[in-house]
């Protein structure tokens, strides 16, 4: 039956579900926090966002060596495991605080920072595992699959927050969020012990980024930077990803002052962040599976990265003449399914003509640091809009200006790609 839809031999059968459960695991337990982390951020109130998200930035400078450094000394077996018990404990912790009667607000700094970290730590992990379970040829014909699993999971989250919230209460949803990290966990296991019985090898026994197939050595901060300012290409990739990123953080930054004005109930923001999750991820599914796959060999890089600068200037502009909350909300869920549907896909592509060492060292600091940077940037630069008086309307416009930006970089950085494909 699977070979109906995915082609896959008898003997990968067992990993390949194993797979899908993992990464359902993961992204479901990811998408059940992040409406939580969401009210936290309303009940925090927007003069602190700048200050969220600074503390995410300094928070990655630091963890991003420092988990090189793990994974260059702890084998498979130790790695993983710790991170995701570490992860757990941390939610068992939350647990424990929200219990006892620390309220939300109190812990929305931490808690902000901590799923910001977690989820681009889970994810990372996860994807670097699952480039030493399989041969390239193999990632080739599973991976399609293995990602549904995570859209499966990233649908199921939002869903299971928007209906059992005010039944369970958050602190109940971080315990059900460590349970599907502590599966996770069971599914790692089982991946080991499969690739040990096929193989003959002992996979848990090494090291994860000695023996990735994607990198000959663990990412290094440095020396991503220095090639970054040697490369107005990859000077270019980090301020499309700015202007993303920046613009972003104005559009949630305008959520968090219009959302609790429309909708005072904690519970009821509650479950209308978990509800425009679960929209995104669905439109996400769809426009990968009937639309990115045709669009992007028919209109090609340069068209698909001017596409949602588009959009963003079309949205803004609207909402900046009817701020009403179901603008908002739509404007957000068309942006972030597009970002995961159509740009994201079509950015990872520029660096396919780029130097090897390019695509993991630079690659890391631009998907990481260079990523924060633009949320740190965005958040700032809105707070410092909103203290000197500008409606939620004229913030809108003067998110305008970026978006050109964004859109001239798009066509320069299609423009170049192709040029240096051609070469």
């Amino acid at each position: 039956m699977l070979r109906w839809v995915v082609s896959v031999q008898p003997k990968e059968v067992p990993a390949l579900l194993w797979s899908f459960a993992y990464f359902f695991c993961v992204l479901a337990a990811y998408y059940i926090l992040r409406p939580i982390r969401d009210e936290m951020g309303v009940q925090a109130g927007v003069h602190q966002l700048p200050w969220f998200f600074l503390t995410v930035f300094l928070t990655m400078l630091a963890v991003v060596p420092l988990f090189g450094l793990a994974a260059s000394r702890l084998t498979i077996r130790r790695l993983l495991p710790t991170v995701y018990l570490f992860f757990i404990c941390n939610l068992i912790g939350f647990f424990i605080a929200l219990k006892t009667g620390i309220t939300m607000i109190t812990l929305a700094p931490v808690f902000f920072v901590w799923v910001s970290v977690f989820n681009l730590f889970i994810v990372s992990v996860f994807w670097s595992f699952m480039a030493d379970v399989f041969s390239t040829e193999g990632a080739r014909r599973l991976f399609g699959f293995i990602s549904a699993g995570g859209s499966v999971g990233a649908i199921s989250g939002p869903l299971f927050t928007a209906m059992a919230v005010k039944g369970l209460g958050v602190a109940s949803l971080l315990l059900v969020s460590a349970t599907l990290l502590l599966m996770a966990v069971r599914c790692i296991m089982a991946l080991l012990a499969w690739f040990q019985e096929q193989y003959g090898e002992d996979l848990g026994g090494k090291h994860l980024a000695a023996s990735s197939k994607n990198s000959d050595s663990p990412p290094r901060l440095w020396i991503g930077i220095i090639q970054i300012t040697r490369s107005s290409y990859l000077q270019a990739i980090c301020l499309y990803l700015v202007c993303y990123s920046v613009l972003s953080t104005f559009l949630y930054s305008q959520q968090t002052i219009l959302v609790p004005q429309v909708v005072p109930n904690s519970s009821d923001r509650l479950q209308l962040f978990a509800s425009v999750d679960l929209a995104v991820n669905a439109l996400t599914v769809c426009l990968q599976i009937f639309a990115t796959g045709r669009l992007l060999p028919f209109l090609g890089v340069t068209v698909m990265l001017m596409a949602m600068p588009l959009v963003n200037m079309l949205g803004f502009g609207i909402f900046g003449m009817a701020k009403i909350l179901p603008v908002l909300i739509g404007f957000g869920v068309v942006r972030r399914a597009g970002e995961f549907s159509i740009t994201k896909p079509t950015r990872e592509t520029l660096f396919t003509v780029v130097p090897r060492v390019e695509k993991y060292q630079a690659k890391n600091v631009i998907d990481t640091v260079v990523h924060r940077a633009g949320d740190m940037t965005g958040t700032w630069v809105g707070s410092a809009l909103h203290a000197f008086g500008l409606s939620i309307s004229q913030m809108s416009f003067a998110a305008l200006p970026i978006a050109v930006i964004w859109l001239l970089t798009g066509r320069f950085l299609g423009q170049t790609h192709e040029m240096i494909r051609k070469q």
